[in-house]
């Protein structure tokens, strides 16, 4: 192999999603140039957009939702009134379920897990488990319907995608401005949505319009109660005797720009939660605009000029928000925030503290280009010469084996179940924060036997028609180890030696 193989695996691993196998060529390519392999990805101006036939925008989504929870609460009803009356002590009904009309178990949620040939390769055949029959799945709903689109696009994407930093990306932007799909059926219907409209467009422009797009975006909105939010002094405050929920103004201060010790107060919390009241999307009614869309309800809208960080901030109405929310994303912390979480996310669970430096001064030279923020880190040798410590998300690791494997998905099926087993389920942490970002939280050895589970299921799928040391060259090439290419080597069989090779460092480590 040409040049610095060692450098063509930080540039897979490091910034994308490693290798793809089939006849792609990425581990010569990245190796003859690794960093131009990277930034040749970031200088497509559109190559973040997501556009995929089918996929809906956000006030449409809302229509569908509403129409859809209308229908089930007619359906509802409809079986309440054709319920029989009770029956009377000593009656019995004239027609009974029998024990062979039962069902012998609840219908499964979750779809069999199965990855498709790449084009051209026959599917390797799949011996059928036994199992107790059961009665039809009930259809998809709209929402499940919606949810499962919008991750197939998303896999798909990641899975064909050249280097991959892109996607990496917008996993990262979509984790740090997270919104979780198990808030209910509308944050479900949105979360993909939420990422293709507010994150995707503004990837490698300024953080600036980033955050605007999301602190206005109805899933953020929802998500955070922000819709909840009444001004206790405005029109819709004094009548309804409802007041402030500090949600979103904590989370955009605390996890979204500032960070913890960013030289915030409780009373700028309280502040900034006065100033986005009135922020909010459109309901079923569409009294104030198209259900779904963005909405500016001065009837809710905290009166009176506010102080936020030390500067007064005038009542002029949505703007008054929109420009607290411009000087935030320029404070100096957010600078440092932005920084640290790049560099941790890319290089290392502790930071250097020298390239974090050089990344927030690009950061505030700039104002905030993210575009020019990620080519410094590019750029910078420490992304390059660190030791590649950091284990690979769950997401991370199974869209690895799509590409090492060319498996390129037709059902979201086994990236989303395989998702919630590794437990980062997909648009859906646990809390605001999203998901942890550092070994200590990937790399527990249940987490790991889970990753071994799953390795071997692979394995013992498609593992007679691979020949694993073909594809640790893919993978890794010259820079394999001596240790991992001898355990491959003698493995037992085909699918054995592709289960460890799943395992391995070279794939597991970035």
């Amino acid at each position: 192999m040409a040049r610095d193989p060692q450098a063509a695996l930080v540039a897979l691993n490091r910034f994308g999603f490693g290798a793809r196998g089939g006849a792609s060529g990425d581990l010569v390519n990245a190796a003859s140039d690794p960093r131009g392999f990277v930034k040749a990805e970031l200088s497509r101006p559109t190559g973040a957009l997501l556009e995929v036939p089918g996929l809906q925008g956000t006030p449409a989504l809302a229509e569908a939702v509403f129409a859809y929870q209308d229908e089930v609460k007619r359906a509802r009803e409809a079986a309440a009134k054709s319920e029989p009356p009770l029956e009377q002590p000593g009656q019995t009904r004239g027609l009974s379920m029998t024990t062979a009309d039962a069902p012998t178990s609840a219908p499964s949620a979750t779809p069999t897990p199965s990855m498709t040939s790449a084009p051209g390769e026959a599917a390797p055949a799949m011996q059928p488990m036994p199992m107790p029959a059961k009665p039809p799945q009930q259809p998809l709903n709209v929402v499940q319907k919606t949810f499962r689109a919008e991750a197939l696009a998303r896999f798909q994407r990641t899975v064909l995608a050249d280097c991959g930093v892109t996607e990496r990306l917008v996993a990262f932007w979509s984790n740090h401005f997270c919104v979780s799909a198990g808030k209910g059926e509308l944050a479900r219907m949105w979360a993909g949505a939420f990422e293709r409209e507010a994150i995707r467009p503004h990837l490698l422009g300024r953080f600036a319009d980033m955050l605007k797009a999301v602190e206005q975006h109805p899933a953020m909105l929802f998500f955070l109660d922000n819709q909840e939010s009444l001004g206790p002094d405005s029109r819709a405050g004094q009548n309804r005797k409802r007041g402030l929920n500090e949600n979103l103004a904590r989370e955009i201060m605390e996890l979204h720009t500032l960070g913890v010790g960013g030289g915030y107060t409780q009373d700028d919390v309280t502040s900034l939660a006065r100033i986005i009241t009135g922020w909010s999307f459109a309901g079923r009614n569409a009294r104030n605009g198209a259900p779904g869309s963005f909405v500016f309800n001065a009837n809710a809208h905290q009166p009176g000029p506010q102080t936020l960080l030390g500067k007064i901030y005038q009542d002029d109405g949505l703007a008054q928000g929109e420009a607290a929310l411009a000087d935030i994303a320029r404070h100096p912390s957010t600078a440092k925030f932005i920084a640290t979480k790049l560099v941790r996310h890319f290089v290392a669970d502790d930071p250097p503290p020298g390239l974090v430096a050089r990344l927030e001064a690009v950061f505030k030279k700039t104002d905030g280009d993210l575009k020019a923020v990620t080519l410094a880190l590019v750029d910078a040798d420490e992304a390059w010469s660190a030791p590649q410590t950091k284990i690979r998300s769950p997401y991370e690791f199974l869209i690895a084996g799509g590409r090492l494997l060319a498996r390129v998905p037709e059902d979201p099926g086994f990236y989303l179940n395989s998702l919630n087993t590794l437990g980062q389920p997909l648009w859906a942490p646990a809390g605001p924060n999203g998901f942890a970002d550092s070994n200590a939280m990937w790399a527990a050895a249940e987490g790991m036997k889970l990753r071994l589970d799953i390795s071997a299921q692979l394995a013992s799928r498609l593992g007679n028609n691979l020949d694993p040391r073909e594809l640790l060259d893919l993978v890794a090439g010259d820079a394999a180890s001596t240790e991992t290419r001898r355990t491959i080597e003698r493995a037992e069989s085909r699918q054995q030696a592709l289960a460890l090779l799943l395992m391995s460092p070279e794939f597991q480590r970035r």
